[in-house]
């Protein structure tokens, strides 16, 4: 191919047509220059088209006396059984399943499904459903001081003439609650279609106080008691009714006893009771409510378990709430609720299994009362930048039928607010606390301004390593069987009994500022220690029911400290040592001088939880 092949493209050129390029100088050597496109010249990652490279040289095995394998056959022609994937890894030898260990794949833990071969007599279809069991040991010591009044028609020691007579007491519990539900459903990554739970909890307590009439009414009985109780605290069906996206936001519907809390820390509504709830979640999670009606039952007096052998109660509790997660700020996830309780009890009297009047309380006229209040309330729970922050705020509005003060109905209006914030640095955490719940500043006026919650159990300030928050302290003096505060509460209500008691809106409220620390020594050892000062937010209340000008605020400081063992850092064995101490300020020693004048008060729990 010479200069001649380039001719053409001249004579193809029409006049008034441009006339194409003329060749390059090196015309001879790209006519010259190997096959474009040959393997060796190819651009790297490119291949020829219709170019095959050369097989490789056949494979060939040598393995005299192989088994051949089983001819297409000898295989059934429609399926080949196998193990499921939950059992398949047993199958190959890689676990063991054994069901006392609760670390390793466990049918009776949920990890598997159901094997429906060997319980043909379940009612069930389908290879989706699980079965767990959960059981449960709480073992508590807890030796304490509190002002314990002397009995007024007997006293244990002859002599004790003072008001206030000894106060060291202690008490032994021992709790087992055994749980079983039957779900259906992967719910590794969707709600479960149906679950059926049952729990029961069984509790023997043993208390030693040194006066009497303190555990009994009668002062005949001694000054210790031993009692036990088995309640139902779970009892529930919850039902899947729809998919509402692909990546499962759902709504379900459980009935039955189940346990309801109605905002982070458990201020207003924490309990397991009678009812019904609607429930569910939207765009991926980021909201979440809850519509929910409730029945409250009767609790056992000594254990606070379920009592499912009494009539339950003429109380009720509507709620509606929402969540909204990344809202006001990204981080922080807002609540707002709205609570309605109903209580309809003036015409019945309840009496407690140690003998005391618990309905209507022995404060005031003592008549019986009924009661409607609304609760409107934001809850916040995230962080803030580095900041961890809780916080709530309630409004409680309704009309009390009949104060106790002047026997009349009376306007409700309280109020309160909380918050926690806390700050991590490496293995540690800061906290502060500060607590505010009005109390009401005229007890003969037709407005009640002290607040107080449905059924309080707050995590805030220590919890119940907190000497105000485990302990009740007897409102002697002023009420029979009255407490200023409540057991695993932090409200001064003055009700006759948290479990069995009616809300009480005429209360000297509460005020709280506290420090903590959190100290994760070890995966396996935390240390704890809080400080709380403490007042009564008005005491125009103490006054009238004490018969006394003046009382001054300050109930006093709270100081705690508290360790965590998990020897194995996981829940199923969780070791607890705490003390606590109430240093008694002006209005404390007010309430209660004993002739010992300035003394302190103590509180020491040792808690042991196993768990499978």
């Amino acid at each position: 191919m010479g200069l001649a092949a380039f001719l053409p493209l001249f004579a193809l050129a029409q006049p008034g047509e441009p006339v194409p390029p003329p060749p390059p100088d090196n015309w001879e050597e790209i006519l010259n220059a190997p096959e474009v496109g040959a393997d060796d010249q190819s651009i790297e990652g490119r291949r020829r088209p219709g170019y095959e490279a050369p097989l490789p040289e056949a494979v060939t095995q040598d393995n005299p006396g192989a088994v051949r394998a089983p001819p297409p056959e000898a295989f059934p022609v429609d399926q080949v059984p196998i193990p499921d994937r939950w059992r398949l890894i047993e199958s190959l030898g890689v676990v063991k399943e054994r069901w006392f260990d609760p670390y390793g794949q466990n049918t009776l833990k949920g990890d598997r499904p159901i094997n429906r071969e060997k319980v043909k007599w379940l009612p069930i279809k389908g290879d989706d459903w699980f079965f767990v069991a959960n059981a449960v040991s709480d073992s508590v010591i807890e030796p304490r001081t509190f002002p314990i009044p002397v009995g007024v028609q007997t006293t244990e020691r002859p002599g004790s003439i003072d008001v206030f007579g000894k106060d060291a007491s202690y008490v032994l519990s021992q709790t087992f609650i055994g749980g079983v539900a039957l779900i259906k459903g992967s719910t590794a990554f969707k709600p479960p279609e149906i679950e059926y739970r049952l729990t029961l909890a069984y509790n023997i307590n043993h208390v030693n106080v040194p006066e009497r009439r303190v555990l009994f009414v009668e002062p005949s009985r001694p000054s210790h008691r031993t009692d036990h109780f088995l309640g139902v605290q779970e009892l529930f069906v919850d039902y899947h009714l729809a998919n509402t996206s692909d990546r499962y936001d759902f709504r379900s519907i459980r009935v039955g006893i189940q346990p309801f809390q109605s905002d982070f820390r458990g201020f207003l509504f924490n309990d397991q009771q009678l009812g019904i709830r609607l429930f569910g979640n939207r765009d991926n999670n980021r909201f979440q409510f809850n519509l929910a009606a409730f029945w409250r039952l009767e609790k056992d007096t000594n254990s606070g378990l379920n009592s499912v052998v009494q009539s339950p109660r003429r109380d009720w509790v509507f709620l509606a709430n929402l969540y909204r997660q990344d809202f006001l700020i990204p981080g922080l996830t807002s609540q707002i609720t709205a609570v309605y309780n109903m209580n309809r009890e003036a015409g019945r009297i309840e009496v407690d299994d140690n003998g005391f009047p618990v309905r209507p309380a022995l404060l005031g006229d003592l008549r019986g009362r009924d009661y409607d209040v609304v609760y409107l309330g934001y809850n916040a729970d995230g962080r803030i930048g580095r900041i961890n922050l809780t916080a709530s705020v309630y409004g409680a509005l309704g009309e009390d039928r009949n104060s106790f003060f002047t026997s009349k109905p009376a306007q409700i209006r309280a109020f309160f607010a909380a918050a926690e914030a806390s700050i991590d640095k490496d293995w540690m955490r800061f906290r502060l606390s500060g607590l505010y719940a009005s109390g009401d500043g005229d007890p003969y006026d037709d407005r009640e301004n002290g607040f107080d919650a449905i059924f309080e159990n707050p995590i805030f300030a220590g919890a119940d390593t907190s000497y105000w928050i485990r302990q009740t302290i007897p409102f002697a003096g002023g009420g029979r069987a009255i407490g200023i505060n409540g057991r695993n509460g932090i409200l001064n209500s003055l009700r006759s009994s948290k479990e069995q008691g009616q809300s009480n809106f005429n209360n000297p409220g509460t005020m709280l500022l506290g420090a903590g620390a959190d100290f994760d020594i070890l995966p396996e050892l935390r240390l704890s220690a809080n400080a709380n000062h403490l007042w009564f937010q008005n005491t125009a209340t103490l006054q009238a029911l004490r018969n006394e000008g003046s009382i001054p605020k300050t109930i006093g400081w709270d100081l705690s400290t508290a360790a965590i063992w998990r020897p194995h850092a996981t829940q199923n064995i969780v070791f607890r040592l705490s003390g606590a101490t109430l240093l008694p300020g002006a209005g404390f020693r007010d309430l209660f001088t004993n002739s010992e004048r300035n003394r302190n008060y103590y509180s020491v729990l040792g808690n042991l939880i196993l768990s499978y």
